[in-house]
Formats: C-alpha cells, sequence, structure tokens
C-alpha cells in the first residue's frame, strides 16, 4: 500500500488513474480545486469500490498560490509521509485572445501547469523523503518539442531568456512576449514542467525516481476536464477538432489506457530507477500508440536553463505569497 497525493484528479486520466489506484489498495490524497469537486469525486471513488477510509481530499485551487500554500500546511502539520507526489493537474487555452491571470496577477496557464507544481513539490518534498520506495511523477506532453507532432503545429515551445519570468507577475508570455498565444503558453508550461523535473531531480541527489512523461492526446467525451476552457471558449471549433482528432484520423489516446499507464508509473516496479526519466505515448500509426523511454527536447535538456526557471519561479512564488 502506498500513500499517494495526486492533482488533478477529478477528471480525465488522473480521474482513472485515481480509480485503478484506489482499487488497488493505495491511501489517496487529492488536491480538489473545490469542495464540491473533492465530495464529487471522492464520491465516484467509493461507488467505483473504494473503501471510504482510502480516499481524502484538500481544498487546493491550483490558480491560486494562497490556497495550494494552505494545503501544503496542512500535509506538513500531519507529518505523515508521501511515497509518491504526482502532479498531474493542467488546463489549456488555446485560441484565448488574451491572457487570464491569477489572483496573485500570474498568467494562469503557468500558475497552474507549473507554478503550483513547484510549490507543492518544494513543500512536500520532506513528506516525499520520508516514504517508502519514493517517487515523483510529472504529466508533462511531447508538445514541449518542437520536433514532435504536435510541437509542430503552431507557435513551438521557446523560453527564450525567460524575460517575461523576469519582468516579474504580470507577463503575458515567457519568453516575454507582449503578444499572448494560449496555445504556445501551454507548450511553454509542458517544457517547464520537463525542467522542473530535471532540476528537482538535481536537487535530490538523484535519490529517487523522477518521471516525467507524455500521455499523448486525450481528449474525453466529457464537458469538463482539461479542455473545459477551450470548450468554452469555442464550441464548435472544439467539438470539430475532437470529431477529426479522435474519430476520424483516430490519433488520440483513450482516458482508460492513459489513466492506466500514469497509475503504473506511480507504483509500478519497471519504473522505480532512480533518476530522472522522459516518458512517451506515442502515436505509431492510427489507432496504436507505443509507450517507451524518450528523450526530450534539447531546451528541456538545458540543466542551466532548469536552474534559472526554477530560481526565477521560486522568487516569483515568494514573491506572491508575501504578506500584504
Amino acid at each position: 500500500m502506498k500513500r499517494i497525493l495526486i492533482t488533478g484528479a477529478s477528471s480525465g486520466i488522473g480521474l482513472e488513474a485515481t480509480r485503478r489506484l484506489a482499487l488497488s489498495g493505495h491511501q489517496l490524497t487529492l488536491f480538489c480545486r473545490t469542495p464540491e469537486r473533492g465530495e464529487q469525486t471522492r464520491s465516484q471513488l467509493v461507488a467505483a469500490g473504494a473503501m471510504p477510509s482510502q480516499v481524502s481530499w484538500l481544498l487546493a485551487d491550483l490558480a491560486d498560490l494562497r490556497s495550494v500554500q494552505s494545503a501544503c500546511d496542512q500535509l506538513l502539520d500531519r507529518a505523515e509521509p508521501l511515497d509518491a507526489l504526482v502532479l498531474n493537474a493542467g488546463q489549456q487555452r488555446a485560441g484565448a485572445a488574451a491572457p487570464v491571470f491569477s489572483p496573485q496577477g500570474l498568467e494562469i496557464t503557468f500558475a497552474v501547469n507549473q507554478l503550483a507544481h513547484q510549490l507543492i513539490a518544494t513543500r512536500l518534498l520532506p513528506l516525499l523523503r520520508l516514504g517508502s520506495q519514493p517517487r515523483l511523477v510529472i504529466t508533462a506532453s511531447d508538445v514541449h518539442n518542437p520536433a514532435s507532432g504536435g510541437g509542430r503545429v503552431g507557435q513551438p515551445a521557446d523560453l527564450g531568456d525567460l524575460a517575461g519570468l523576469k519582468a516579474g507577475a504580470g507577463f503575458a508570455m515567457l519568453d516575454g512576449s507582449a503578444s499572448f498565444d494560449g496555445d504556445k503558453a501551454y507548450k511553454d508550461s509542458k517544457l517547464c514542467n520537463v525542467l522542473l523535473g530535471r532540476e528537482l531531480n538535481r536537487q535530490l541527489d538523484a535519490m529517487m525516481p523522477v518521471i516525467a512523461w507524455s500521455p499523448g492526446l486525450v481528449i474525453p467525451r466529457s464537458s469538463g476536464g482539461f479542455f473545459r476552457h477551450n470548450r468554452q471558449s469555442n464550441p464548435l471549433g472544439m467539438q470539430l477538432f475532437a470529431l477529426v482528432a479522435r474519430d476520424v484520423l483516430r490519433v488520440t489516446e483513450s482516458v482508460q489506457t492513459a489513466g492506466r499507464l500514469l497509475a503504473d508509473l506511480i507504483t509500478d516496479s519497471g519504473y522505480a530507477t532512480p533518476g530522472f526519466s522522459y516518458w512517451s505515448n506515442r502515436l505509431v500509426r492510427p489507432g496504436v500508440h507505443r509507450f517507451s523511454e524518450a528523450i526530450t527536447s534539447a531546451e528541456g535538456a538545458d540543466l542551466q536553463k532548469a536552474v534559472d526557471l526554477f530560481r526565477l519561479s521560486d522568487d516569483l512564488i515568494c514573491e506572491a505569497l508575501a504578506p500584504n
């Protein structure tokens, strides 16, 4: 039995992975955006066969760093070891004409996908170090790599010299561009996830598995989850995209398979080698994916950029959480 903390467990691959983990007897703590989401997710898992005592949740709106800090403080007060920390939540606002900002004045894609997860990892690493055969899993994406299929569509991921991050809260794009591109902002955040994994591995002296991975393109048929903002801003366009990608071209992966892969990454002994690794669920041909270890983009392997990104992000987090 492993004690597992997971973000993004209320829908999509996170919910499927959590269901599998619960049915395998693991103890789960979920970070949920609202009390309603927390209770709904717990009820779904219990209805699927989990014991009520296996599943607990804490209120942690990843768009609000103060909410994240509060949830982490509660876990630190309990001082219970963690065997796995799973940073899985994410959002995308492709097609958005202007950036949306968090309560701390941070572009929300970067705030949710990267800063919240860096804060969680930084605060809870002491609990993870106490765990039994601990591991850290980060859901990234192949779109971080400009050479990948998804990475070649639109503007590629590129953090430049981190000029936006250096400027402080209020930036639109990490590379300092004043023109917002929601699709590129998502790709950049996934590149940041890869770099976060590399830097955490360095800080941990490769003492445990630090796994970043790409589930492939997963488009659930439900209205919520990862694509909810895209559906709200462009419902017809998103409906057409889903129909073509999922049902015509068959380039998507199922929620069930991606959730199983995530559950395996968290618990399977085949992924227990200490150190950083990147795994990709790549499309081989229509309807067929192959999951294997892969190389990241060159920028995703830039260890100095990983250090700089972590330091600048930490400065931004500390500024955002400073007393008013």
